[in-house]
């Protein structure tokens, strides 16, 4: 693991680094000490330091002490461009234009992507794990719309992650390893989402293998989560992840 760059405001400090060839971002609280750690995914065409993920990693941050990385998917960010992925890119585009079934498209970009990007999560939170300042405490994970399509097969498949917040994504292509989640759930759905209809939403929460899942459903459009939905993903993380007489500062 490679720190690139680091600065510190209000209370918050922004670590920017690389894990072989994945750049990532860690924010954690400028008090020492381990502490739980959220990984938020971010939505489709955008990165790492999207605003929607610095606002909401700093929110983290400081309104229950987590350690907060985010790391740019493949082919997104400051990550190389494939001529593979420009092709189904392209077929993404051209399908969505000609009236395509959006959801089709949509499981073949992200199936495309799943596999790189679950490995490259699984080394960048073993990295991240072994600084002093966040350490081996439990892990959450937060991602909606292509957040959600890698976020998936990752809490499917890794065991260090204990709980999860998803939405914005329909069941085509994901059922499967949503079967396979048992751990916490919280899934978000904007009822009026014009990329994913509220029935393929409802799909994907109803194919959670999870014992313990809940449902938030918002009016609006895709692109319309209300920020108190940041709020309530932050209660549920610190519900969650303070299990095992790990606590988190400031909860």
């Amino acid at each position: 693991m490679r720190f690139t760059s680091r600065t510190s405001l209000d209370g918050v400090t922004e670590s920017h680094f690389t894990v072989d060839d994945v750049p990532g971002v860690l924010w954690t609280p400028t008090a020492a000490g381990p502490r739980p750690l959220i990984l938020i995914g971010h939505g489709g065409g955008q990165h790492k330091t999207a605003p929607g993920v610095v606002t909401r990693a700093r929110r983290f941050v400081t309104g229950g002490g987590f350690a907060v990385a985010a790391i740019d998917a493949p082919h997104h960010g400051d990550r190389p461009k494939g001529a593979e992925f420009g092709r189904i890119a392209g077929e993404l585009r051209a399908g969505m234009a000609a009236g395509g079934d959006p959801a089709a498209l949509v499981a073949a970009m992200h199936e495309h992507l799943a596999g790189q990007a679950v490995a490259d999560w699984r080394a960048v939170l073993t990295a991240v794990q072994l600084l002093d300042r966040v350490g081996t405490g439990p892990v959450g994970y937060w991602g909606m719309s292509m957040g959600c399509g890698l976020g998936v097969p990752l809490v499917a498949a890794e065991p260090r992650v204990r709980a999860a917040v998803l939405g914005l994504l329909g069941a085509t292509g994901l059922a499967s390893a949503a079967a396979r989640i048992t751990v916490p759930v919280r899934f978000l759905v904007q009822w009026d989402d014009e990329r994913v209809p509220r029935e393929q939403g409802l799909a994907l929460f109803d194919a959670l293998g999870s014992a313990e899942k809940s449902l938030h459903a918002n009016p609006g459009g895709h692109g319309d989560l209300p920020s108190i939905e940041t709020d309530s993903s932050l209660r549920f993380f610190a519900r969650h992840l303070s299990q095992d007489g790990v606590v988190v500062p400031g909860s």
